[in-house]
């Protein structure tokens, strides 16, 4: 048996509980006999994800506007399972289908599986609906950081070299960026020397340092570029030069050197005495 169908069966027995019909719908063979559970008016959810799944399985097309359906549900596991039977179906709309419900911004939400099923497909619609969907994760404070991940790791699994515009701009974004830099490397005709920037501007970490009330000066470091959640305390000095209470310093660091050097302009001096220590 397979697994993935295995697994639905389990998750579906939950759901049936001791119904006939569950078990019917398990053991038969015929293909027909499913077709017709499909169509009848009553079924309940888990009996019409049953069926379309294993006629998915059989390459029966009667289950692809079923399967469309469910790819699209609010229950990731039944997107999952039909991601899974529309991939095993053969049917040609299936990657249009899954084009459209990925680039659908009403229901982005559930575009995850879409966004993979494409990248399994590897169809002429895949690449043009990804770099869709990624372009418009890439807006400030976008919910869905696992829809945009799960495209920049597909155009970096499909290699087309359109995407390559698009993953630069991931770059900037600190959820996105390590992903990013693997997709471009994947991509034809990336030099090394594009890898190495490409590198070394996802490991650029620009930190801001902003004030915080308290009975001593004291600071926090927060990670804005990498998304690695690192927050560090600096606590400089008595007599040193305090952190501004109205405003942020930004200070670039490598995550290479482990050190963190505030940025200062031509002709500007840093300020007298060691840089606070970052503990």
């Amino acid at each position: 048996m397979d697994e993935e169908l295995r697994s639905l069966t389990e998750r579906l027995r939950n759901e049936a509980g001791a119904s006939p019909a569950y078990e019917q719908l398990v053991a038969t063979e015929d293909p027909n006999v499913l077709a017709d559970a499909l169509t009848a008016p009553g079924q309940p959810l888990w009996a019409r994800e049953l069926v379309a799944f294993r006629l998915g399985l059989a390459g029966d097309r009667r289950a692809f506007e079923a399967l469309v359906l469910l790819l699209n549900h609010r229950d990731p596991q039944r997107c999952a399972s039909a991601a899974h039977a529309l991939a095993h179906l053969g049917d040609p709309r299936t990657a249009r289908a899954a084009a459209a419900l990925a680039t659908n911004e009403l229901r982005v939400a559930y575009a995850l599986h879409p966004v993979r099923l494409l990248v399994e497909l590897r169809a002429p619609e895949a690449v043009p609906a990804l770099i869709t969907t990624l372009g418009r994760r890439l807006r400030p404070h976008d919910p869905y950081r696992g829809v945009a991940l799960a495209c920049v790791e597909g155009l970096g699994a499909l290699g087309d070299v359109r995407a390559r515009p698009v993953l630069n701009e991931a770059l900037a974004h600190p959820a996105l960026a390590e992903a990013a830099v693997h997709a471009l490397a994947r991509l034809p005709g990336d030099t090394a020397g594009g890898r190495r920037a490409a590198s070394r501007s996802a490991s650029s970490t620009v930190l801001t340092v902003s004030s915080r009330p308290g009975p001593g000066p004291s600071s926090v470091v927060r990670d804005v570029r990498t998304g690695t959640g690192r927050h560090r305390k600096v606590v400089p000095r008595y007599g040193r030069a305090p952190v501004p209470a109205s405003g942020r310093v930004r200070v670039r660091a490598y995550r290479t050197s482990g050190t963190a050097t505030p940025s200062t302009s031509k002709g500007s001096s840093p300020p007298s005495g060691p840089n606070p220590a970052c503990a």
